[in-house]
């Protein structure tokens, strides 16, 4: 295994159907009533519009409830007919019809992939990001594996990752170097929100260099320019 679960004493770690619906439960309250934010671009998602990135959610949701393998994810499709409104019908919907989410990968990855855009879309709308959410947990644990497995491939020593108490090996064998910061910006820096200077200046226990090709891993790439500032900066 390239990555490790958390030291004692930190989040709780909940089943990835609480956090889940906690997501929907977000998005919700932040468009549900807010026409007119159906076509604000979402900087973090290539051009997306908020109407696309719910569509996006509401699209996996509706594979994992066919039984559809999650990977890969999909692209929304553009000139959709639904708006934000029935999109989100629809998702309510088709939440009542999830299958158990406790055995396998299927349930963290839809979990951090609604994390990653819940995120997103409270960028690109100007709202605050949540304090505590009971998804950071376990999704941190998706990525930290995921990204291990680059790690690996790359052949560099493991990547220690260090934040809220929590602590992630991240590769296989002992780990070269220690990376700290704020759950949020590791998080956004793991899922290819943050550029590679932003993630250098994360705290780091030695040079960042080595390890920065290894952010780019699976459909994670960091942006060439910033598209949001870090929460917490060291």
């Amino acid at each position: 295994m390239t990555a490790t679960g958390a030291a004692p004493g930190g989040w709780e770690r909940l089943p990835a159907r609480l956090g889940y619906d906690r997501i929907r439960q977000n998005v919700i309250e932040l468009v549900g009533d807010r026409p007119e934010l159906a076509a604000v671009t979402v900087p973090a998602c290539h051009g997306w519009t908020v109407r696309d990135l719910v569509d996006h959610l509401v699209d996996v949701c509706r594979q994992v409830t066919l039984g559809i393998q999650v990977l890969p994810l999909r692209d929304p499709e553009p000139d959709g007919a639904a708006g934000v409104p029935e999109l989100l019908e629809r998702w309510t919907e088709l939440s009542g019809l999830l299958p158990p989410l406790t055995e396998g990968l299927r349930g963290p990855i839809m979990t951090m992939d609604a994390l990653s855009h819940e995120l997103d879309l409270r960028r690109a709308i100007g709202a605050p990001v949540p304090v505590e959410h009971p998804a950071y947990p376990g999704s941190l644990d998706l990525v930290a594996l995921g990204m291990g497995l680059t790690v690996a491939e790359l052949g560099l020593p493991a990547l220690r990752v260090r934040s809220g108490g929590q602590e992630w090996r991240v590769g296989p064998g002992e780990p070269g170097v220690t990376v700290s910061g704020h759950h949020h910006d590791v998080f956004r820096s793991l899922t290819g929100r943050r550029t590679l200077d932003q993630i250098g200046a994360l705290s780091w226990s030695g040079p960042a260099d080595r390890w920065l090709p290894a952010f780019t891993w699976w459909p994670f790439s960091p942006p060439a320019e910033p598209t949001e500032q870090a929460v917490h900066p060291r």
